[in-house]
Parts: structure tokens; C-alpha cells; sequence
């Protein structure tokens, strides 16, 4: 009988760990498991019921850690986004400081009547 040892360990959360290495850990996982599935195919030690609950077990877990990756997409996404809105608040707040020059100070103000 084959045994076939899976684990998925990735920490969620959205203060922790890089998401890349995440990533990148959660694409090995989904790769060993696809790797364990065609070996199973040619698995000739199990019956036929065992090999269809040990491949629906493997493909549940595919789905499951295929969802984790989505996540951390996503949440990279949303990220992104916030990062990209939180600069063009800072070049558009930077820009209306007054200068002195072009856009006068309450110093600088200078007040013209005829």
C-alpha cells in the first residue's frame, strides 16, 4: 500500500511572512501533489477504490491550496492598489503646498487694488 504524506502549512494572515516565498512554497506543493497523482495512475499495490479516494483526496487539496494562492493574489492586488492611491495622495497633496513662487504663502501673498 502507498502512503502519501501532504501537508499544507502556510500561514495566512495579513501581517505575516513574505508573500512570495508563500507563493512560491504554495506552487511546490501544488506541483508535488500533481506529480504524486500521475504516479498514482501507474500505482498498481491499491484497488481501485482506494486509488479513487486517495486521487480525490489529492485533488481536494489541489483545489484548496489553488484557493490559498488566489488569496494571496488577490490580497497582493489589493495591496498594490492601496500603495499606488497612498503615492498619488502624496504627489497631489505635495503639490498643493504653497511654494512662494506660483502658489504664494500667506507671506508672499500679494494683494493688487486699482
Amino acid at each position: 500500500m502507498t502512503t502519501i504524506n501532504t501537508s499544507s502549512s502556510v500561514s495566512g494572515g495579513s501581517g505575516g511572512g513574505d508573500t512570495g516565498s508563500q507563493t512560491a512554497s504554495i506552487s511546490k506543493q501544488i506541483a508535488r501533489l500533481q506529480e504524486q497523482l500521475k504516479s498514482m495512475a501507474g500505482d498498481t499495490t491499491m484497488d481501485e477504490d482506494q486509488k479513487a479516494k486517495q486521487q480525490q483526496m489529492i485533488e481536494n487539496q489541489i483545489m484548496m491550496l489553488e484557493a490559498q494562492l488566489a488569496q494571496i493574489q488577490q490580497q497582493q492586488a489589493e495591496k498594490a492598489a492601496e500603495m499606488q492611491e497612498a503615492s498619488k495622495a502624496a504627489d497631489t497633496g505635495s503639490s498643493k503646498l504653497a511654494d512662494g513662487v506660483n502658489r504664494p504663502t500667506e507671506n508672499n501673498k500679494l494683494n493688487v487694488y486699482i
